[in-house]
């Protein structure tokens, strides 16, 4: 696992749950299975761009507050 992938996946955890929103809840946002959405939680999987994008704007952060990077 990179040093990108862990701040990453450790951060959308704690965010989501802050934002008091579920698995589900993100995964229906970005049209995925929750399964689908899990493993980008999990560190398994990485977003693509665009859909860094659409977590960003769904938990009200900033991508360099999602990647760890400020």
């Amino acid at each position: 696992m990179s040093n990108f992938q862990q701040p990453f996946f450790q951060n959308l955890r704690a965010i989501r749950k802050s934002a008091n929103l579920t698995q589900a809840d993100m995964a229906q946002e970005l049209s995925l299975t929750r399964s689908a959405y899990a493993y980008y939680e999990l560190g398994r999987v990485q977003p693509s761009l665009n859909t860094l994008v659409k977590i960003c704007g769904i938990l009200g952060v900033s991508s360099d507050s999602l990647l760890g990077l400020g």
